[in-house]
């Protein structure tokens, strides 16, 4: 039998920035889990998210900067905890497609992100 290795890439109650993260839902919880790739030079646009969420960076390098100008550099084989309720945005500013795989925990028919399309993109 082939010896099984474990390494913990995050245990945390804080977002990236800092924020504690808001207690669990307590009603018809749901589990989404998503796979994201972001070729060079895309970036999202504004938004925030009202559920919990955290992945990791299987691939590159992303960038993820908050409406107060703060960055976070999640890079490959890193985890990310992201901010509930902080309008931010994610961008690859490297040369190789970013894969990210993201983990969301909410309540059934809550969207996983809010859109602010009034928010100029700089």
């Amino acid at each position: 039998m082939a010896d099984v290795k474990t390494t913990e890439l995050l245990r945390t109650t804080q977002s990236w920035d800092g924020a504690q993260i808001p207690n669990f839902p307590q009603d018809n919880a749901e589990i989404v889990s998503i796979r994201y790739e972001f070729p060079p030079g895309e970036k999202l646009a504004w938004h925030h998210h009202d559920v919990i969420n955290f992945g990791f960076v299987q691939q590159g390098e992303l960038t993820i900067i908050d409406i107060n100008g703060n960055v976070k550099v999640v890079r490959q084989g890193e985890a990310i905890v992201e901010m509930v309720g902080t309008i931010h945005h994610g961008e690859n500013n490297g040369n190789q497609t970013v894969i990210l795989y993201m983990f969301y925990v909410a309540q059934k028919g809550m969207p996983l992100s809010v859109q602010h399309p009034d928010i100029p993109m700089q």
